[in-house]
């Protein structure tokens, strides 16, 4: 018996009815396997199955997705400057799970940066046009009006971090209350008692969160807050330097820091040691994320670990559901996006800064 291969009788690729013929099945019934239908036995599924490893046919997934009314793509959305996303693990980790979790499926991945208003202009525009499936958004401000934007067109969308108390997005995020109260909880018990913050962004509700957690922990311990000893950042390494130069000049009594990401504590290390404090010794130092920054510095940075990778997978597992939901025909109401709002905890890591 001659031996089949994979090419159709003409010679070009092998086609659906092909497969249909050689499984002794009809065209739809293919069509209900390829797309993983449940509505088909165990044993035309396998019929179907042998049917297209003996052609080697490949599905054509742009026929399919412009059949569905879908691109098969999603968008990872950064609204920042390509230098903060390069320059920050934060990004980088986020990307790695994502990706991860697109593995077993045929989405693309587009990463957009709207990080200025021609940016966002041109987003908007692609976005109307309905190029993808759906959205990921990370580092969102309070006033972003791009969630928004998304909701008005009724595009999937997940966001990394609440915009706010309350969130009509789905969203994925870290404790940043525990994680930061834990951070300044660590500081008090290793007997430090003028505890300086650096903030990130306050329109970020996660840095609002962290520094929340700082206040929770000292108001706690029997300590007043003191104002002085808290300084805005905006989680870059040179916002670090500034807010660690200006605590410095308000309160050079100060004998902790505790940085809400560690890029700005790398920053306010510099700075430090600049001033001749030694660290440990005189200032003790706290960062936020565990990045590979953490490990590295001289000394080794304690620091709050976000499930950073998890996060960007649950994020895309997240939005995946809500594609599949919307390919369903169910509504945004029907799908009740405030039943996906997780938090997933964060964990000090001490090392020798502290």
């Amino acid at each position: 018996m001659a031996a089949h291969s994979g090419r159709s009788r003409s010679g070009g690729r092998p086609t659906l009815e092909q497969v249909a013929a050689r499984a002794g099945v009809g065209r739809g019934t293919v069509s209900r396997v390829i797309n993983g239908s449940p509505r088909v036995s165990e044993a035309t599924r396998a019929a179907v199955e042998a049917a297209v490893t003996e052609l080697g046919y490949v599905p054509n997934t742009a026929a399919r997705a412009l059949a569905a009314n879908r691109t098969d793509a999603i968008a990872l959305v950064v609204p920042e400057p390509e230098t903060r996303f390069f320059a920050e693990p934060y990004f980088s980790d986020v990307l790695r799970g994502v990706g991860a979790e697109l593995g077993e499926t045929e989405m693309q991945l587009l990463l957009i940066f709207a990080g200025s208003d021609r940016e966002r202009q041109r987003l908007a525009q692609y976005l109307a046009a309905h190029r993808v499936d759906g959205v990921l958004l990370v580092s969102v401000h309070a006033n972003d009006p791009l969630p928004d934007l998304l909701a008005q067109l009724e595009i999937p969308a997940v966001i990394s971090g609440r915009r706010g108390a309350v969130e009509p997005l789905p969203s994925v995020d870290s404790d940043n209350f525990a994680g930061a109260r834990s951070a300044v909880e660590h500081l008090l018990a290793r007997g430090r008692t003028v505890i300086a913050t650096i903030t990130g962004r306050l329109d970020v509700y996660g840095a609002q969160r962290r520094l929340d957690g700082y206040r929770e922990a000292l108001t706690e311990a029997g300590h007043t807050v003191d104002e002085g000893l808290i300084e805005p950042g905006d989680f870059t390494e040179e916002g670090g330097r500034r807010a660690m130069l200006e605590l410095l000049r308000r309160r050079p009594d100060l004998d902790a820091v505790f940085a809400g990401s560690d890029v700005m504590a790398a920053g306010a290390r510099q700075v430090l040691r600049e001033a001749g404090r030694r660290i440990p010794d005189d200032v003790a130092l706290v960062g936020y994320d565990d990045s590979a920054i953490a490990r590295h510095m001289d000394p080794p940075l304690t620091s709050v670990r976000q499930p950073i990778e998890e996060m960007g997978r649950a994020m895309t597992g997240l939005l995946l559901k809500e594609i599949a939901e919307v390919s369903a025909g169910r509504t945004a109401a029907a799908r009740r996006p405030d039943r996906r709002q997780l938090v997933l905890p964060a964990e000090l890591v001490v090392r020798a800064s502290s």
